[in-house]
């Protein structure tokens, strides 16, 4: 009874918000007054918009002035490292002299959404057109804050994807009011990364605009990817976000009901503030590098591949309203097309191991075969996550991964070395500079350095606080990482880094986007790039569980199998495969060589994870979620 009266109420209240929609004229007052009262100030009189010169954009210019339509050119980069990813940022930010075109899933008012925005804004005064897309539910969480920026410089655009309830911030009720009256839109999000300089070079892949995508968090950080493309390419990145700023979902700020009140009660804002950075030496560290052209040359530049053939593919908006139509899944399908024709081997990265229908079909198929491909898999462990539920589902079904996929799979640790070094390179600075804040660590070759201990949470730029996810508790102490980054490589000629999990809310529910690299040469580079995060030092590796008692031991495995096939009760805890660690004093091999057993021992189902609630949620929703594995 009370189930029902608490779904009555949530229809009640999600039909009342639905009908909460605002009138024309309150959208024309509210235009009106930004138009009067909007910062006109300009800081270049130039025809070029007082650009800065970059060797990036340089590159990509020529690469499109040498382009053909049957011989295109193109220049990539791989953006492993994170202050690479920052760098090339700001740098073709300041670079830009007609526009920047900005996608994101996640805008944070930390340290490095700050920083981002504060250089667009700059670009937008001295006469760039800016444009900025982010999905509403996890960017920019401060009304206040938006109504400012409709006001900061005519050249400055913001639009948010998808506001369930034409409001800038969803507070709890709203949340379940909208998961109760339309799902179906408000679970669909655009998780698309794009950011797009003159229409000629672009950056995407799986980076957020957060402190804890660049290496900027003190306790917790992402081991991400990203892929910087000039030439044709960026005309296809162009297209792409031209048709979402264009979509019914892309809503203007003055069209939200609790920015359009905050402009119509402030006609005479005050001037955009100046930012609070908790380290700005660092920001200020990030800044001076993309300036700095031999910094660039050689994190940037030199790295820099020129190839012929790239494509860019972005599922169409209409991915979810018509998720049978073929061209609105453009990204999806073509990532499925190269799986599918894999002759010797896949190498993939994903956070959330949790396989679509139609990857499992795909993989089933590929594992049939007589010359089957090796499929190596990089992912989280419950240690390294921070989406616990997702994990969950995954170790449901360990058993088919091994079995009837094929998949050699390697679980990240949560101190992974290889995480750690890029944390440093993100957070030192010179010794001469004088900040109470940094603790001293030795340097390259001797060198003295300081680390920023990075960024804790706190209040944002006008005062809002953002929303993170926390991973499970651990055994051992000190900074820890997880997975994110979205990339494939078939058979060492084609690779892809993008935003697509390979999961099935990429599949079916939110519109994805990613580059696609035809060149052996790049995509040897990623496959070693994803290789390293599968050695020992790294990664956990799964192989099935060795009987301790012979008879005992199969029953408890067949017991097993039984219990996860049950959509609902799932709770027999000895599963088939757990987790290995390899022994001092070996080589790492797969586990299906004889040598296995020897060099290798259990470390759990969980390793390193403290027992917790989220430990315990992980069961459960093992045990009784695996029906909303296509929504988690």
């Amino acid at each position: 009874m009370q189930l029902r009266c608490g779904l009555v109420v949530g229809l009640l209240l999600a039909a009342l918000l639905q009908g909460c929609t605002l009138t024309r004229a309150q959208i024309k007052h509210a235009d009106s007054v930004v138009d009067t009262s909007v910062d006109r100030q300009t800081t270049c009189q130039r025809d070029d918009h007082c650009a800065n010169p970059s060797p990036l954009l340089d590159a990509a210019t020529d690469a499109l002035a040498h382009s053909t339509t049957q011989q295109p050119e193109h220049v990539v980069t791989l953006l492993d490292d994170s202050e690479a990813a920052l760098v090339a940022r700001i740098n073709l930010i300041r670079a830009a002299r007609q526009s920047i075109d900005v996608q994101t899933y996640i805008w944070d008012e930390d340290d490095l959404g700050q920083l981002l925005l504060n250089e667009l804004i700059g670009a937008a005064r001295r006469g760039v057109k800016v444009r900025i897309l982010a999905d509403q539910l996890f960017s920019f969480e401060d009304p206040v804050l938006l109504e400012r920026l409709t006001r900061v410089s005519p050249n400055l655009h913001v639009r948010l994807y998808n506001p369930t309830f034409n409001k800038s911030r969803t507070p709890p009720l709203e949340f379940a009011a909208g998961v109760v009256c339309c799902f179906m839109k408000f679970n669909q999000r655009m998780h698309n990364k794009l950011l797009l300089v003159d229409n000629s070079i672009g950056i995407t892949g799986g980076r957020n605009y957060q402190d804890r995508y660049f290496n900027w968090d003190n306790d917790f950080n992402y081991v991400d990817r990203d892929i910087m493309v000039g030439g044709p390419a960026a005309q296809q990145m162009a297209a792409s976000f031209n048709l979402f700023w264009n979509l019914k979902r892309s809503v203007p700020l003055t069209h939200l009901r609790d920015v359009n009140r905050l402009i119509i009660d402030d006609p005479h804002p005050p001037p955009w503030p100046e930012p609070h950075y908790a380290y700005p030496a660092r920001v200020n560290d990030a800044v001076d590098e993309a300036q700095d052209l031999d910094w660039l040359t050689e994190h940037l530049i030199n790295p820099s591949l020129m190839t012929g053939k790239v494509e860019y593919f972005s599922d169409r908006p209409a991915k979810t309203e018509q998720p049978d139509k073929r061209d609105a899944q453009q990204f999806t399908t073509n990532l499925m097309h190269l799986i599918g024709h894999a002759q010797h081997e896949v190498v993939l990265q994903t956070p959330y191991l949790v396989m679509s229908r139609r990857a499992q079909k795909i993989f089933k198929r590929l594992h049939k075969e007589a010359s089957r491909p090796q499929i190596t898999v990089s992912t989280n462990s419950l240690a390294s996550t921070d989406a616990f539920a997702v994990y969950a589902v995954s170790y449901k079904h360990r058993k088919s991964y091994l079995t009837q996929y094929g998949f050699d799979i390697y679980e990240m640790k949560p101190h992974a070395p290889l995480a750690d070094d890029a944390y440093v390179q993100a957070n030192v600075i010179d010794q001469d500079d004088d900040d109470d804040e940094t603790s001293i660590v030795p340097g390259l070759l001797g060198a003295t350095k300081k680390r920023f201990p990075g960024t804790d949470r706190r209040p944002g730029l006008f005062g809002s606080n953002g929303k993170r996810n926390r991973p499970a508790p651990l055994i051992s102490a000190g900074r820890r990482f997880g997975l994110h980054a979205k990339s494939l490589v078939v058979d060492d000629s084609f690779a892809m880094v993008g935003s697509h999990n390979f999961d099935p809310r990429s599949d079916h529910y939110n519109t994805e986007a990613g580059v696609i690299v035809y060149d052996q040469r790049f995509a040897s580079q990623l496959r070693a790039s994803i290789l390293r995060a599968t050695e020992p030092q790294n990664a956990w590796i799964i192989a099935p569980r060795k009987p301790t008692i012979p008879v005992l031991g199969q029953i408890s495995q067949v017991i097993g199998d039984i219990s996860a096939k049950l959509p609902f009760f799932d709770i027999w805890p000895f599963r088939y495969a757990t987790s290995y660690q390899l022994k001092p004093n070996c080589l790492p091999m797969q586990p299906n060589n004889p040598d296995f057993s020897r060099c290798y021992e259990s470390v759990g189902d969980f390793p390193d994870v403290a027992i917790s609630p989220k430990l315990l949620y992980t069961r459960l929703i093992t045990a009784f979620g695996a029906g909303v594995k296509g929504v988690l």
